[in-house]
């Protein structure tokens, strides 16, 4: 890859308005490293998958986003949903500057400016399976793309709740979590993976290609980004005080040793509610809608520069 102009993507308020304030010194490494590049900075809540689609129609197939998962998530949806270009034509790369950085955590990406740039002038490319899930908005049928795990029932709940609060540090969305257990009851759904069934009071649903969201915690330690598989991992019913004794599980990769914790691989997967309260959904810590909802995955859909 000889010296490729990258057209950036920054979000001047992720990390708590870190990237803003980071810019001047990431613009004096980029020009002292000697990069070719354009930007532009993200404005609201959606602008990276437009700002994304635009710089693909005008040309541009090497993209760096500079944020955190929400920017990421935007990107990769401007990608994978333009039709200007095959989403394998389009080089992506993060310079990871958000709260939870999650899906950088998988590949190692470096949230250092200046580390990150020196492993872009000698890059490893790879190429990851993409999720797309069909859900209802607002009593309409939508579809998103997510790179990295989706989570419905109490993981759902959590990403409507937060979608309230502009969350600065992991200590905030900590707390935030453990006060939004207390307020969220459980309700019925029926998941559907590869001619299986499970159906129950489910406390968390998890289809992942990554192992890493929340901030560092593993629901679905058994991904494989590029395997042509989800990870499906549920919880059936626990009490509050179960699941806050096993926190510990979230973060060190052992939760499918738990009794009530189940852990597969799945090609496909389709969540309905079984009674009449709906299934929430986010995806890559965005809140999304609510069941039912189909999951497919797109295999080795992303071309990504670690």
């Amino acid at each position: 890859m000889e010296n490729p102009f990258w057209h950036i993507i920054a979000n001047p308020s992720s990390g708590g308005g870190a990237v803003e304030r980071r810019w001047p010194q990431i613009e004096r490494l980029l020009q002292e490293m000697g990069f070719s590049y354009s930007v532009q900075f993200t404005e609201r809540r959606g602008h990276a998958s437009r700002l994304a689609e635009d710089a693909i129609l005008n040309g541009y197939r090497y993209i760096l986003g500079i944020g955190g998962d929400g920017t990421n998530h935007e990107i990769v949806n401007g990608i994978m949903g333009q039709s200007f270009a095959p989403s394998a034509d389009i080089h992506y790369a993060i310079l990871p500057s958000g709260t939870g950085n999650d899906w950088a955590r998988q590949y190692g990406i470096p949230s250092d400016a200046r580390r990150r740039f020196e492993r872009l002038k000698v890059p490893e490319i790879r190429f990851q399976d993409i999720g797309l899930a069909k859900y209802i908005s607002e009593g309409k049928q939508e579809q998103r793309y997510f790179v990295n795990v989706a989570g419905m029932a109490y993981d759902g709940f959590i990403g409507r709740q937060l979608a309230q609060h502009r969350v600065r540090n992991r200590i905030q969305y900590l707390l935030l979590v453990a006060r939004y257990l207390m307020q969220y009851k459980l309700s019925g759904a029926r998941i559907l993976f590869d001619g299986q069934s499970a159906e129950d009071f489910f406390y968390t649903i998890n289809i992942g290609l990554c192992r890493f969201s929340g901030g560092g915690m593993q629901f679905v330690p058994q991904a494989v980004p590029d395997d042509g598989l989800f990870a499906l991992t549920f919880a059936r019913r626990l009490p509050k005080w179960e699941v806050l004794l096993q926190t510990r599980r979230f973060y060190n990769g052992t939760l499918l040793n738990h009794p009530k914790v189940e852990g597969y691989q799945a090609r496909s997967v389709r969540v309905e509610h079984s009674g009449n309260v709906p299934t929430l959904l986010e995806a890559d810590g965005e809140f999304l809608g609510e069941t039912p909802v189909e999951f497919t995955l797109l295999e080795n859909a992303l071309k990504i520069v670690l």
